[in-house]
């Protein structure tokens, strides 16, 4: 059972909730992103070596732990309870789930990906509400967090697809820079003179790899650029973006009886969605 959302109703609503903040949501939204920049400014300093895979993974898997401090952001403002710089931070009580968690989900949506694209998509927002439900319950287990994602996203996957859609040209502007400084990298190359072609070819490979390097500019001044770009284009749209999500999970645990308090597999059970399963594609 689901129901058809309001998408604009549903925004608004978000905004609503965000204005009742004690932390002003392009603060603490400038606060995440700022962080965000820290641990990419390490990254790309961190070189190509083994070492420097290890830091980019690290960084990676804390910026997750950093999302789900700003998703627990928006649960508490959500709730009426008040919600400081530190909240930010709350995730690192359970760290180890986090990590866990974006690193199964990760591997499921590869594997339905290796049938095709399609599949990697659906599957990718089948698992999409698994982080909220360890962020509202983190005594759950991981397996769990996706087995209730499954069964929750029931008729709401082509709803969230929308709800990106919807958002998709604030994710184009966050990474202009980034398209500005590839296209600039290739077209060095292209006007560039070369003795043959296996030259040309290593000079334009290389420029699509490292566009940055192409053009001479230091790894950590565009991990910087990118970063305060994204940050500015961010204090726009992030903190409604989030918070609208949890509206929808919300309505997706009101309507599939799967939430914070029911046990997986109660109130509805395998049977609720027939021969599919929780394991099932499901209806989009």
């Amino acid at each position: 059972m689901f129901e058809l959302i309001d998408r604009r109703a549903y925004k608004q609503k978000a905004a609503e909730v965000l204005r009742t903040a004690s932390v002003p949501a392009q603060i603490m939204t400038a606060f995440y992103m700022a962080l965000l920049i820290l641990l990419s400014l390490v990254d790309s300093m961190a070189g190509s070596n083994l070492i420097g895979s290890f830091i980019t993974i690290f960084t990676s898997l804390l910026s997750s732990v950093l999302a789900a401090g700003f998703g627990l952001y928006c649960i508490a403002i959500r709730r009426g309870e008040r919600a400081e710089y530190l909240t930010l931070f709350d995730g690192f009580s359970f760290v180890g789930k986090i990590i866990l968690l974006s690193i199964v989900r990760m591997f499921f949506i590869t594997l339905w990906s290796m049938l095709f694209v399609i599949p990697g998509i659906v599957a990718a927002f089948r698992y999409r509400f698994a982080f909220w439900n360890l962020y509202e319950n983190p005594g759950i287990g991981v397996m769990e967090a996706l087995d209730m994602s499954k069964r929750q996203t029931m008729g709401y996957k082509s709803q969230l697809l929308l709800l990106d859609l919807s958002y998709l040209g604030w994710g184009i502007l966050s990474t202009l820079p980034a398209f500005v400084v590839s296209y600039l990298a290739i077209s060095q190359v292209r006007f560039t003179a070369f003795s043959n072609y296996n030259a040309f070819y290593d000079a334009y490979t290389a420029a699509v790899a490292n566009p940055a390097g192409a053009l001479g500019i230091p790894a950590w001044v565009m991990a910087l650029i990118l970063g305060l770009w994204s940050l500015m284009v961010s204090l726009f749209y992030y903190p409604n973006y989030v918070c609208t999500e949890l509206e929808y999970f919300e309505t997706a645990k009101s309507t599939s009886g799967i939430g914070k308090d029911v046990p997986p597999w109660s109130d509805g059970g395998r049977d609720q969605w027939g021969s599919q399963g929780p394991d099932g594609l499901g209806g989009f």
